[in-house]
């Protein structure tokens, strides 16, 4: 293992569930002995929405995550920001992202909605994730529509040098056709493992992160520590 890496965790659009798979990697990675951080760059609609609280209840530890900058509004960072009469600036939050990454052996760095995000000035998320993080998971939808921007987002990423480790299918029941082929798609169109999780019920951020660590498999963990 490298003295520091940096994965993103990054998602085809809001609300994919960026935050639940980020929290079962770093119980996952934690319970395995590594010390890993999941580093929210901004948190926008704060209160109520905040990632990095979840993912420390998950994991039962302060050191499990932290966020550099909460939004009230729930828009996109560099919006919620102006709005403020705040302005992020893009260089202090690569620089301070870099900081919290570097303080331990692996950090997750944790997107804000889809990768073309504006974030801060001209750049967007993915600027970011390129200037950070060696490779990335991707969270996408499992149903009809899931395809192209699944697709989209793994070109986006390596044509930044982002080595894509797996792309997780989240919320996948398998109810339709389209959810049901869509992992074997996906898979043919990228060449990047596929993992599936299923719809989670409750709201108790352990249990959460849990069922994703039980839903992927054994070797995509693996890889996960392996490139880590």
């Amino acid at each position: 293992m490298s003295d520091s890496t940096t994965v993103a965790v990054v998602g085809t659009d809001t609300g994919v569930g960026k935050t639940v798979v980020t929290a079962g990697l770093a119980r996952e990675l934690r319970e395995r002995g590594v010390d890993a951080r999941a580093i929210k760059p901004a948190q926008t609609g704060h209160p109520p929405d905040d990632d990095a609280a979840f993912v420390v209840d998950a994991c039962g530890t302060d050191e499990a995550a932290t966020c550099l900058r909460y939004l009230e509004e729930p828009l996109a960072p560099r919006v919620a920001a102006e709005r403020a009469d705040d302005p992020l600036e893009y260089e202090s939050l690569l620089a301070d992202c870099r900081r919290e990454c570097e303080r331990v052996p692996v950090a997750l760095l944790e997107g804000i909605g889809g990768l073309r995000v504006p974030l801060a000035g001209d750049r967007e998320v993915v600027d970011l994730v390129a200037d950070l993080a060696s490779g990335a998971v991707v969270v996408t939808r499992s149903g009809l529509g899931t395809l192209n921007h699944t697709a989209l987002t793994v070109d986006a990423l390596e044509r930044r040098g982002v080595d894509v480790f797996g792309i997780v299918c989240n919320g996948y029941e398998g109810a339709s056709v389209a959810e049901r082929t869509n992992p074997g798609e996906i898979d043919r169109m990228t060449d990047r493992p596929v993992e599936t999780v299923p719809p989670l019920s409750g709201s108790d951020p352990t249990a959460l992160a849990d069922g994703v660590r039980d839903a992927l498999s054994r070797s995509f963990a693996d890889r996960l520590v392996e490139k880590a």
